[in-house]
């Protein structure tokens, strides 16, 4: 009593000293992917430290509404918005028609655009919002003149905020759906307000946790704002879940002996002991994620980890002391007709009966239950990991309205530009004849591309007589932009057409880095590194590709070695792996199925299939739905276990456990697929696809795998379930 009081007392600290960092973690969370290991960010980092360019962490400005920069109006207004932009202390230079009279700022509609760059010291996630009330400034002040004026900002850096702060809002939204829905499940499941009431508390305090604990560990190790979905989706769901089992293990115990005490007691030694396997094999699912080294899947890992973590505190610390303390008062506040202890019994005498008729005949029963969703698993096998095929950016954002009107003015490839550093040997220079003439070569070869709409470099800015002597006279800014300060390296801007695809310009950038850059340029030793969003989506696909194997691995092994130690039964083992397996792989078959191939895609809001999957779903699926479909097994066979140590044959131990759990299990999926459903139903399509992946894992999980082909395995093993360790140990 003395030690649980002040494990009560623990858990409400821990809870009050997370509170203030939990409600400013927004603050501390990145807004933009970081892949640090990458070749895209080496040449981000290279063009910031050793070329000195301004334009490294360039936005564009597009202008809409006002004449053509070509007309003395259009020019003046221009002008008015770059010195005005010059002005704030965060811009290094501005680009534009004004400076550098090029095609390449004139839109087809008449529409134009300014280049900005950013001092590199500066955080460029952080100046958004303030660049975003300046811009507002200048276009409030031009519509005195031009009422229809529209300034908006793009670019990678702006897309990825707005992308980010769509995904947090659609993380407010499913929270703001669920929580009605899980509130009238636990009603159902409890049939007393209190003990609906106190899952609840302890999912939200999980959340409180995760954010708090995430936004200590973003100050020194950078995480995405992504953690906000993923604390959220898995607090509400694991919260949950582990409140769940302890609330219902202590009102089963205070109903046999009707002491609090004792039932206290007895829900922390025996339930504590099941949640503790259980948040172990979660645990080590999102700890693999964290070996990723993108931020996204990183912090993805981070927040479930947390949520893990802080779920089982909540069960077993603050959730004892406060069941002891209401007793018999667990029940107030009962709904009328539900969950009466007559109710409950009969539903149980039902599984029992179900559970029976599945063992008396577990082979049919396996056949009917896991051809099916074998079938469906090999579709997994057709997953195509890739970018979606159609524009899936949230069309609200102010970032993707004005990338919308940069394809309009037939501009959009500005944004998409693969950046190609080349680098000479230490015996030749870019400002020397071999140098440039290398430069040059390596120019025109890029533009014979076909894919190329444009290339530009010191070599095509300087025009047809161009050579190695007129690089002194080319404008300071636009020295360092393209020039590396020890003239050894060079940019070059390759702009693709708007008719190749973001998969196939994936493709275009594996392709050159394959190429023989010696042959191209004429200059032996000579190499390239390639960056911009195009070598970055390469990069991303490539590490989640490399990584995907050894992540399931760690998953697969370090689960094994759990349950081993949990269980010290290698069957039991085995057969939570094998089973997951069948989850993971049925979910990823009607991931395929609804999204890529688009059959029933409308369920979900999308007017076709996507063509392909985001690269961080499959892994991302794989190493969540690993963990939770684990806790289930952990509860059924848990539960089996204690009725084969009460002295009750195999079958009937097996019926016993169902009876025990399916109430449970069917409960906590219910309230796990209403969370899931709620993100499904987003807008933002790479938490929807998350959403329905797991979704349908819970669902499947919960009915055809631990109900029918979970007892069915079982009641083939017989005593072999139990091997090594045997059922006393």
């Amino acid at each position: 009593m003395h030690h649980r009081r002040w494990l009560t007392i623990a858990g409400f600290a821990i809870v009050l000293a997370l509170v203030p960092s939990s409600r400013t973690a927004e603050q501390d969370l990145d807004t933009a992917a970081r892949m640090d290991s990458s070749e895209a960010q080496a040449v981000a980092t290279e063009l910031a430290e050793r070329f000195h360019s301004p334009f490294v962490g360039r936005l564009l400005l597009v202008v809409r509404g006002l004449p053509s920069p070509g007309s003395p109006d259009g020019r003046a207004a221009v002008e008015t918005i770059r010195d005005e932009l010059r002005k704030q202390p965060y811009v290094a230079a501005v680009i534009s028609y004004a400076d550098w009279h090029d095609d390449l700022f004139l839109g087809t509609d008449g529409g134009t655009f300014l280049i900005i760059g950013i001092r590199s010291q500066a955080s460029v996630e952080s100046l958004i919002p303030p660049l975003r009330a300046n811009i507002a400034t200048i276009q409030r002040a031009l519509r005195a003149r031009h009422p229809r004026a529209t300034l908006e900002l793009t670019g990678e850096t702006p897309l990825n905020f707005d992308i980010r702060k769509a995904s947090s809002d659609d993380a407010r939204l499913a929270e703001t759906r669920a929580l009605p829905v899980i509130l009238i499940l636990l009603l159902v499941a409890f049939g007393s307000a209190i003990s609906a009431a106190l899952p609840l508390l302890m999912g939200w305090l999980a959340i409180i946790v995760t954010m708090g604990s995430a936004a200590l560990v973003a100050r020194y190790w950078h995480l995405s704002i992504l953690v906000q979905n993923l604390a959220t989706m898995l607090g509400l769901g694991l919260g949950i879940d582990y409140a769940l089992l302890m609330v219902s293990r202590f009102r089963e115990a205070i109903d046999a002996t009707g002491d609090a005490k004792r039932a206290a007691e007895d829900a922390t030694r025996i339930g504590g002991h099941t949640l503790l396997v259980s948040a172990s094999t979660v645990a080590i699912g999102f700890a693999a994620l964290m070996t990723v080294p993108i931020s996204d899947i990183r912090s993805i890992g981070a927040a479930g980890f947390f949520v893990a973590v802080a779920s089982l505190l909540m069960a077993v610390t603050m959730l004892p002391g406060i069941l002891e303390l209401l007793g018999h008062r667990i029940d107030m506040l009962r709904i009328p007709f539900l969950n009466r202890a007559e109710a409950r019994a009969k539903r149980a005498e039902r599984w029992r009966r179900w559970t029976r008729k599945v063992t008396a005949h577990p082979w049919r029963s396996l056949l009917f239950a896991g051809v099916p969703l074998l079938i469906i698993s090999l579709y997994s096998l057709q997953l195509s990991s890739g970018l979606p095929r159609d524009d899936w950016l949230p069309p609200e954002a102010e970032s993707v309205r004005a990338l919308h009107a940069l394809q309009e003015m037939r501009r959009a490839a500005i944004v998409q530009s693969a950046r190609v550093v080349l680098e000479l040997p230490a015996d030749a220079k870019i400002d020397s004849t071999r140098g440039f003439d290398a430069l040059q070569r390596l120019s025109e070869a890029l533009a014979r591309d076909p894919r190329a709409a444009r290339v530009i470099s010191l070599s095509t800015l300087m025009g047809v007589r161009a050579n190695a002597r007129f690089i002194a006279f080319v404008p300071e800014q636009t020295r360092r932009a393209f020039l590396r300060s020890d003239a050894q390296a060079a940019l070059i801007e390759v702009l693709p057409k708007d008719s190749v695809s973001s998969a196939e310009q994936v493709t275009w950038v594996r392709e050159l880095r394959k190429q023989n850059v010696a042959a191209l340029c004429g200059v032996e030793g000579a190499r390239i590194r390639i960056g911009g969003i195009p070598a970055l989506n390469a990069d991303y696909e490539g590490t989640v590709s490399d990584r995907s194997r050894p992540v399931m691995a760690w998953v697969v092994v370090g689960t094994l070695v759990a349950l081993l130690i949990g269980f010290r039964s290698l069957f039991v083992a085995v057969k939570a792996i094998l089973l997951n397996l069948l989850s993971v792989g049925a979910s990823l078959g009607l991931l395929v199925l609804v999204f890529q191939e688009g059959h029933g895609c409308r369920l979900v809001g999308l007017e076709r299939g996507t063509g392909g999957v985001f690269p961080i779903v499959p892994i991302l699926t794989f190493a969540i739905v690993f963990g939770l479909s684990m806790d289930y097994e952990v509860f059924l066979v848990s539960r089996v276990l204690e009725a084969r140590r009460s002295g009750a044959g195999e079958l009937d131990a097996i019926a016993e456990g169902v009876a025990k759990t399916a109430g449970i299990i069917t409960s906590a999926a219910a309230i796990m697929i209403a969370v899931f459903t709620a993100f499904a139903l987003g807008s933002f399509l790479i938490i929807k696809m998350i959403g329905f992946a797991l979704a349908v894992a819970v669902l499947i999980d919960a009915t055809l795998v631990r109900i029918v082909i979970g007892p069915a395995l079982l009641a083939v093993a017989g005593e072999w379930n139990w091997w090594p360790g045997g059922v006393r140990r």
